[in-house]
């Protein structure tokens, strides 16, 4: 069996009360790398190790330009979400459970970066694949 990950942006947020309190930039706004419904498709074989690449290129459906989002051809996936995602990406590239337990599905889970002030919220996703 092989397996592929599918990771999906599902949501952001932003607190501008807490941006105005504490960051540098009172008005920084919310998370610039990716977008609702961005998703990305990690694969690790003997053809493909995304995810030693950082994410880069994994990018498959944006309704923004590629370039500009973490993930696409031109940049690796921020390091904060990165950090939040990449032991349940690395957990499904092995065929693993993702989060047994927890989720109703022990291939899924949400996870979101530690940006506290304007957090990304994913969906990671173990694919099982034939052959």
């Amino acid at each position: 069996m092989k397996y592929k990950v599918k990771v999906t942006v599902i949501d952001k947020k932003l607190y501008p009360e807490l941006q105005e309190k504490y960051c540098a930039d009172p008005n920084s706004g919310a998370c610039p790398c990716y977008n609702v419904g961005d998703e990305f498709i990690f694969e690790r074989d003997e053809e493909n190790d995304h995810f030693w690449h950082g994410g880069l290129n994994t990018l498959v459906k944006t309704d923004a330009d590629p370039d500009t989002v973490a993930g696409g051809p031109k940049m690796p996936h921020c390091s904060e979400a990165w950090d939040a995602i990449a032991r349940y990406i690395y957990a499904g590239l092995q065929g693993g459970s993702i989060m047994k337990g927890w989720m109703k599905k022990e291939n899924e889970m949400i996870a979101c970066c530690s940006d506290g002030t304007r957090p990304v919220i994913f969906k990671i996703e173990r694919m099982d694949m034939e052959g």
